[in-house]
Parts: C-alpha cells; sequence; structure tokens
C-alpha cells in the first residue's frame, strides 16, 4: 500500500465527475469505500473537500490516500505521460494483458504503430525495449491509425506473430470499435459495402470510395449499429469492419453522411455546425474490444477503456461506458 499521493489532474480529464476520474485511475476501489474518504475528508482537491459529483478541472491537484488497490493497468496515457516516459515504462502501462506469446496493448491517441516520415517515436521502435534475452523482439499483429486508440495485439514469438497475423488474414477475428459521429444514422443498424481505393493528397494518404474495377480499388464492408445519440445531433456508433482496409471505418462513417467526431481527414461539416462545446477536437475513434484465437488454443478476448477525451465527452453526453459492453462472451 503507497502512502499519500498529490496527483495533478490532467488537460483531457477537464469536466469528468470525480467519482469517474477515481474509477479511471483506481478501478479496484469500490463506492462505498470511494464515499468513506470523501465524507472523512482524506480525499481533497487543492487542499479543500470534495463531493463524488465534483467535476475536476485541468491541473487541480488531488490528494489520494493510501488505497488498498494499485492504479490502474493500462489506464489511457495522456499527452504528457507519451513525451516524458521511457519506452519500457510506456509500454508496461497500456498493456491491458500478457502472458508468454500474447500482449495486448491499449495504444493511446497521437501514438503511431509504425514509423513514418516526421514519426519521432512509434510502437514497432518502442518495442525493441522488450526484446527478450534470445534477441527477440515482440511483433505487431495489425495496425491502429495514429489517433485511433485502443486495443492492439503483439506476439511475443515469431510463432505466435504467425498464428496471430493469420486470424487477422482469414478474418477468423471480432474487431469492435466504438465512434462518435455527427448526426444520427438511419437505419439504426445496417452495411456499408464500398470498394476503396488510396490517393497521394498534400496532406498524406487519403481513401476515396471507388467504383467496383477501378485501378487499385479494395472491396471494404463494415457493419454499425447505434449505441446511444444526444437528440439528433450526436451518436455513439458500434462498428465492426468486415475488411481491415486503410482509414475503412472513417470512410464509411462519412460515406453514410455521419463523419467521425474529430476526424482530421474525412469530417467535413457543413457551413452553420458548429463542434460541440465541451468535446476536444480529437478523433473519437477507439478499438474498444477483440475476439481472436489464442495461439495455444481457446479464445483471448480483451475490452479497452475509453481514452481520457472520449471519457470526458461521454461524461458531457451522459453515455454510461459500461451500457455498450455485450459481447456475447
Amino acid at each position: 500500500m503507497a502512502g499519500v499521493e498529490h496527483k495533478q489532474v490532467e488537460t483531457d480529464e477537464a469536466g469528468m465527475r470525480l467519482d469517474r476520474w477515481f474509477k479511471v485511475h483506481y478501478p479496484g476501489l469500490g463506492f462505498g469505500p470511494l464515499q468513506k474518504l470523501l465524507r472523512s475528508g482524506q480525499i481533497r482537491i487543492d487542499g479543500g473537500r470534495v463531493k463524488s459529483d465534483t467535476r475536476v478541472q485541468a491541473g487541480q491537484t488531488v490528494r489520494v490516500p493510501p488505497l488498498d488497490v494499485d492504479e490502474k493497468k493500462g489506464k489511457p496515457l495522456s499527452g504528457k505521460e507519451l513525451s516524458h516516459s521511457s519506452d519500457h515504462e510506456l509500454l508496461s502501462r497500456m498493456v491491458l494483458y500478457e502472458d508468454k506469446k500474447v500482449i495486448v496493448l491499449n495504444k493511446p491517441h497521437g501514438l503511431p504503430v509504425q514509423g513514418g516520415s516526421g514519426v519521432v517515436r512509434n510502437v514497432d521502435k518502442m518495442l525493441e525495449a522488450w526484446t527478450s534475452p534470445r534477441g527477440e523482439k515482440p511483433r505487431l499483429c495489425h495496425r491502429l491509425d495514429r489517433d485511433t486508440t485502443g486495443v492492439l495485439v503483439i506476439a511475443r514469438t515469431r510463432g505466435a506473430a504467425q498464428a496471430l497475423t493469420g486470424a487477422f488474414r482469414e478474418r477468423d477475428t471480432k474487431k469492435t470499435y466504438w465512434a462518435l459521429v455527427k448526426g444520427m444514422p438511419k437505419p439504426h443498424e445496417g452495411k456499408i459495402s464500398t470498394w476503396l481505393v488510396k490517393e497521394q493528397t498534400p496532406d498524406g494518404d487519403r481513401m476515396r470510395v471507388a467504383k467496383h474495377g477501378d485501378d487499385g480499388a479494395d472491396h471494404a464492408v463494415s457493419y454499425y449499429r447505434v449505441r446511444e445519440h444526444a437528440a439528433q445531433r450526436l451518436t455513439w456508433l458500434e462498428m465492426e469492419p468486415y475488411t481491415g482496409r486503410t482509414h475503412q471505418l472513417r470512410v464509411h462513417a462519412a460515406h453514410i453522411g455521419h463523419p467521425i467526431i474529430g476526424d482530421p481527414k474525412y469530417f467535413e461539416a457543413e457551413q452553420g455546425w458548429d463542434f460541440p462545446g465541451g468535446v476536444q477536437n480529437k478523433l473519437h475513434l477507439h478499438a474498444r474490444h477483440i475476439d481472436i484465437p489464442h495461439p495455444d488454443g481457446g479464445r483471448l478476448r480483451v475490452t479497452a477503456p475509453l481514452p481520457p477525451h472520449m471519457v470526458q465527452t461521454w461524461n458531457l453526453l451522459g453515455f454510461e461506458e459500461g451500457n455498450g459492453d455485450d459481447y456475447g462472451e
């Protein structure tokens, strides 16, 4: 059990209820014990007494008394932590699951999976910090876009990499994403099927919907369903990619007229549409859950908590994160 800690509230946690802040940082701390600590004044913000529904603000200091629970493993990382931590420390903080064959990370917003022009830090390079005594570096099994957060599967061994990448290639996986989109799709669930082609733009590669038979066009299929909505303006969408094309879910959401909030490439707001107050202009796309065959047999099912900017948005809109998890496990 650690002693008293004083933790600073990060910018992307602003507006979060204090009880939710503790749920993110210390998920093992139950509601009853938290209330007892608040009533006795052991938990304070900037030295003052607070209640569970107090909204925290960036830069405030939370007094955390000695607890019988540890900080969350795999807790979403802040931008400051990304820039000031060692590769080994960062990777360790991202771990959601690990065994002798597989590691599952919760990738934060803004961290590229692989290198490219102007990329200083990326997951693939960072994995060198986990090279085994035999000289074997963990291997990526799939990719996420730089600004997409959530579940990222890593293989510890060559054999595990072959099995896991094979499962992705043969589509023996189920990947569930959560997105916040503009408007509300009708019908409330459906299938999106298009052809996509990559084109070069001054801002980098961009995908566009093409016609069957167009040079370089690949077929892409996604499924979606509405989870909750805020009036008709914003919708929590669950999305499942059947194929794995570049930017697939982002292009498909825009294609049906409901682009993902904060998408710098595919969100083109019409005149008169204002960005929602209190919602950060960051991509609201999160790889929430994966169901994949384990190299040693059976299925591996892992869920990643929302990143801080999406937690803040869910709080503002009154969405309950736990209401979306029904994966038939």
